[in-house]
């Protein structure tokens, strides 16, 4: 990998009309290492091109296809093509351009939930173990400075052993059938054949699944879920309320919603350990407050109290303290890792593909609870 150079990033979906395409070309370029060098942008060649235009490539680094930019990409000089590809397509799209790009030798990140369902991340699991090559999934809060302290305050005993988790993910914006309208982010994600086996859970609820893991280090084991759609004619749940068991006896709660109006990205965290507890929300990612029985509430910021922040959230840390820091930058602390890991080697604090995998094995397990009445069942597959 290069030194004295940018990494070339080739990048799948993201054109035209799309959203978390635009955010992983802010995230990837913030730090100044990354540039976007080549794209498919579109299933649509001719949409594709005009994405890139938008986008002030040049012509013959635009592609039909993504089996075409693969191709075109690894015939090219070692020092011209691109050195990773970035996957921002609907969760259909996500395992077929991965699977070409690692077995052309692109390292790949990759928008989550990892694939369509949980056989096709197993499948993809395999891939990434056989061929050793680095792959990083977006699951961007864990890239929060506040998250990074809180999973180093629960790691270094601060909470005692964990006893519940309560985590939240309201959103209001398809309390109605949005999906009917044309929106193009409605239309896919209510979709079995593009989302895959759920909506809300699919796109929200496993960054609160994963978020959860994440931070207090605990694996769910098993789950009991309800799964509801209320909006009439839904292909997909747009709720969900799923009671957890995790690792060393500790209890949760996981609610996602999509139709609690007025709620924008409402995900919230709350740990309570036999010696205290935390909270963190994703509007105001800056704050964790820390509560103990003995003293008042503590509240800690990101970018100060620096002689008492984790060396983990300092170095996710870019401005003083005062000057917010947030979703961008989160995702960007991602991209900043992975690059890391590609040019010096290591292991980068990126969700990874067993992530994915536990993330997918989740879904499909709230998915099957639901259907049998909310009975007790246990992640199968979600094992690293």
């Amino acid at each position: 990998m290069p030194e004295s150079r940018k990494l070339r990033m080739g990048m799948v979906g993201g054109g035209r009309g799309a959203f978390i395409g635009a955010v992983h070309r802010m995230a990837a370029t913030l730090d100044g290492g990354i540039e976007l060098a080549a794209g498919a942008f579109s299933s649509d060649p001719e949409k594709s091109r005009a994405s890139g235009k938008d986008l002030f490539l040049p012509a013959d680094r635009v592609y039909g296809s993504y089996a075409e930019m693969i191709e075109k990409e690894r015939a090219r000089p070692a020092g011209e093509k691109i050195d990773f590809v970035a996957i921002v397509t609907p969760n259909h799209e996500h395992l077929p351009p991965a699977r070409a790009a690692l077995l052309a030798g692109f390292p790949v990140m990759c928008d989550k939930p990892l694939a369509l369902s949980l056989a096709e991340a197993r499948e993809l699991r395999a891939l990434v173990r056989k061929t050793g090559i680095l792959f990083g999934l977006t699951h961007n809060y864990s890239g929060y400075p506040m998250v990074k302290e809180a999973r180093r305050r629960v790691a270094s005993g601060d909470l005692g052993r964990i006893r519940r988790v309560v985590a939240e993910y309201p959103q209001g914006w398809l309390a109605s059938p949005l999906e009917t309208s044309g929106q193009k982010q409605a239309a896919w994600r209510t979709d079995p054949a593009r989302a895959g086996a759920s909506c809300c859970v699919g796109d929200i609820g496993t960054h609160a699944a994963h978020l959860t893991e994440y931070v207090t280090g605990l694996r769910i084991e098993e789950l009991a879920s309800e799964l509801t759609t209320f909006v009439a004619g839904r292909a997909l749940d747009d709720d969900a309320s799923v009671l957890l068991r995790l690792e060393g006896g500790a209890r949760g709660v996981l609610w996602a919603s999509q139709v609690a109006i007025d709620e924008e990205n409402g995900l919230n965290l709350r740990i309570y350990g036999e010696k205290g507890s935390l909270q963190w929300k994703q509007e105001e990612p800056n704050t964790l407050m820390l509560k103990w029985p003995d003293r008042p509430r503590e509240i800690v910021r990101t970018g100060a109290n620096y002689e008492r922040l984790s060396r983990e959230a300092l170095g996710a840390t870019r401005l003083p303290a005062g000057h917010p820091e947030g979703y961008l930058e989160a995702f960007a602390n991602l991209y900043k890792d992975f690059a890391a890991a590609l040019l010096e080697g290591g292991t980068p604090d990126v969700p990874t593909v067993d992530d994915g995998v536990r993330g997918m094995a989740f879904i499909e397990a709230c998915v099957e609870s639901s259907k049998a009445g909310g009975r007790w069942t246990k992640l199968q597959g979600g094992e690293s």
